[in-house]
């Protein structure tokens, strides 16, 4: 006990013998508020240049760069590894797995080289005996080639984390919110052991100040057992909402991701690898580390109720974009173009004389085209990438087909029917110009939307 104690205060009182790399990320930064609150002194590391804060020295270092590393690590004794290494454009994430590997082994060379005692990886829970998703595969090596030199790894295996800023959190909420029917596939059956960001957090710091966690693999999770989809209806039960879950056996992982790209503002190239990693169970099969470290753990309630506050009162900060036309006009704009669209679209049934209109080809094109409507009004009015989708694809066809329409008046000659009379001509090209309104609309919010979503609160 007494060894335990003289290393836990020796650590805290050499200044800044502590690196917690991620500095800017979503475990990172907690953990560096978490442990300089308590007294500790903690160099951040980040790409960014950062100003110092109370117990905190920033240190800017690119992982790619195995000189800046060593400069970052020199005095420090131990080093929390939480890099990742998903993110930049699409050819970037096809290769986030290699580059993983090459910041592992650009950290453990500078680590060996300014002589640190110890490394803290947060990895994820993996079955050795399955095939991994290429997510869960990087993790894993990543923890490999850590634990390959002469410095003890401690390397905590997680669950899915629930906390505010999360991928996975954030996956979560904005599907529940956003869609009273949920479409998934066979992973939402798959079994997850959801643990609290902070639960996260308190093991990390737990591990560093107990040395008999030293060169050993743990593995950590909440207190309860649930599959995806039992995840969703209690975040649903949360807000409120009653959820109905449709599953599809074959939707693949792929979709899954680009459906996700459409309805949240995680990218379809970040939801791939994290929707991989739910094809399989997550749960914990050794405990050891509640032995050693004691919590209370939170329930996935309280996970949900401390991060959905927390996003609330402090959404992420985006950077500042100049806009020539702001995002609720064009939204209000686009949703008053359908609905007056959807409108007008009624005199085909009352104004317009010709009978092929009440021909059965027809009366289906007209039901098909006013669900699209529906549909794309509430998928807007939710602000979801794929109302903004659907919205610009059926206002360019019936934009088409109004001018098509209308094709007589300049060329003599009809191209879908035969020629409408002057009343459905004049109908014919007010439709046209609310279907140009709806295009210029929907356009301007569909590249926009993700930046206002991610910001966690109502436009």
């Amino acid at each position: 006990m007494s060894q335990k104690f003289n290393a836990y205060t020796n650590i805290k009182n050499n200044s800044y013998s502590i690196l917690v790399t991620g500095a800017t990320g979503f475990i990172g930064s907690r953990l560096i508020s978490y442990l300089s609150k308590r007294g500790y002194y903690v160099k951040g590391m980040s790409r960014k240049k950062i100003p110092d804060t109370t117990n905190v020295k920033y240190v800017q270092a690119d992982v790619f760069d195995v000189n800046q590393l060593e400069d970052a690590l020199k005095g420090i004794e131990i080093a929390y590894y939480l890099l990742h290494s998903m993110e930049g454009n699409k050819e970037q994430w096809k290769e986030f797995a290699s580059r993983e590997k090459i910041q592992a082994q650009n950290f453990l060379q500078a680590a060996t080289e300014a002589r640190v005692k110890r490394i803290i990886y947060l990895g994820g829970l993996v079955n050795d005996s399955l095939e991994l998703s290429p997510h869960m595969r990087s993790r894993k090596e990543v923890g490999e080639i850590l634990a390959s030199g002469n410095i003890p790894v401690t390397e905590l295996r997680a669950s899915l984390i629930i906390g505010a800023q999360g991928g996975s959190y954030a996956m979560l909420r904005y599907l529940v919110e956003r869609l009273p029917v949920m479409v998934c596939p066979s992973w939402v059956k798959s079994l997850a052991q959801p643990i609290a960001v902070d639960d996260v957090i308190e093991y990390l710091r737990g591990c560093m100040e107990h040395t008999e966690t030293t060169g050993k693999i743990y593995e950590i999770g909440g207190k309860e057992k649930m599959t995806y989809e039992q995840l969703m209806r209690v975040y649903a039960a949360y807000l409120n909402k009653k959820l109905f879950v449709i599953q599809i056996p074959f939707l693949t992982t792929r979709l899954s991701s680009y459906w996700v790209d459409l309805i949240t503002p995680v990218k379809a190239s970040l939801a791939r690898p994290l929707i991989d990693s739910l094809v399989h169970d997550t749960i914990v099969t050794d405990d050891s580390i509640t032995k050693i470290i004691p919590l209370h753990l939170k329930s996935v309630n309280d996970a949900i109720d401390i991060a959905t506050k927390e996003i609330r009162e402090n959404p992420p900060v985006t950077p500042p974009r100049e806009e020539r036309s702001g995002f609720k006009i064009n939204q209000k704009l686009l949703l008053i173009s359908l609905t007056a669209m959807a409108v007008v679209g009624t005199t085909y049934y009352w104004l317009d004389d010709r009978a092929e209109i009440f021909e059965p080809i027809w009366i289906l094109g007209g039901i098909i085209w006013y669900i699209a409507i529906i549909a794309a009004i509430i998928f807007v009015k939710n602000k979801t990438r794929l109302g903004f989708l659907i919205a610009g694809v059926i206002s360019w066809i019936t934009l088409a087909f109004w001018l098509f329409d209308n094709f007589y008046v300049v060329f003599e000659t009809s191209l879908i029917i035969k020629q409408p009379n002057e009343w459905v001509t004049a109908r014919n090209f007010i439709w046209a110009a609310l279907s140009g309104l709806a295009v210029i609309a929907s356009h301007n919010t569909f590249h926009k939307v993700i930046d206002y979503q991610y910001r966690g609160k109502p436009i």
